[in-house]
């Protein structure tokens, strides 16, 4: 059997399906060659090491989601974008296990600086443009909403949320109520704090 000719995408996207065969962190360099037929440093031409091959799962990653985020809040605002962009993590995780995982850590700045990072920032602003959140404020609500978020579906993965009532996607229904909720009423969260402190 003739062996395919490797690009870096190729490489890469090999790399993302044992990913999320097998676990990230299973990921590794010869395992990658081996499933070519190739030798380890038949790579390093697309790649610069395991670091590299890494975060070109995240960019991969932050890619497929983006687009899935684009998808699920097109023409939508409000609770309705808010309940898209959540439900494309939650699928996505689902079908790419491995892939989400690459999102959980701290990335390169091959991942950080990639064109696919731009296009996260960019939907998720939508999101939060749709409740009037911009400036230094869009970064702290970035936060809060990406950590609920991911630290909910990293409990959920794990089978943390199994083991009592109600069932979990009761919760998740609330997680969106809630921060639907707290993005809605964020201005007023400084009111508050300055009534509070006099």
């Amino acid at each position: 059997m003739e062996r395919p000719k490797l690009n870096r995408s190729l490489v890469v996207l090999r790399a993302a399906e044992m990913a999320d065969a097998d676990g990230f962190d299973s990921v590794s360099l010869t395992g990658v060659a081996r499933s070519f037929g190739v030798q380890t440093p038949s790579l390093y031409t697309h790649v610069r090491d395991l670091a590299a091959l890494r975060d070109g799962i995240t960019v991969v990653a932050l890619d497929e989601l983006a687009e899935r985020i684009g998808v699920a809040i097109a023409g939508r605002s409000g609770r309705d974008a808010l309940s898209g962009f959540a439900t494309a993590h939650r699928e996505y995780l689902r079908e790419h296990p491995g892939r989400w995982e690459s999102l959980q850590r701290k990335a390169g700045s091959d991942a950080v600086n990639a064109p696919a990072a731009r296009r996260i920032v960019n939907v998720t602003d939508a999101v939060l443009f749709g409740y009037g959140i911009s400036g230094e404020d869009r970064t702290h609500a970035t936060r809060i909403v990406g950590g609920a978020i991911s630290g909910f579906l990293n409990l959920e993965r794990i089978g943390s949320l199994g083991h009592s009532n109600p069932d979990a996607e009761q919760s998740w229904a609330e997680l969106i109520v809630l921060l639907h909720f707290s993005l809605v009423h964020w201005h007023d969260r400084r009111r508050n704090h300055e009534t509070e402190a006099t």
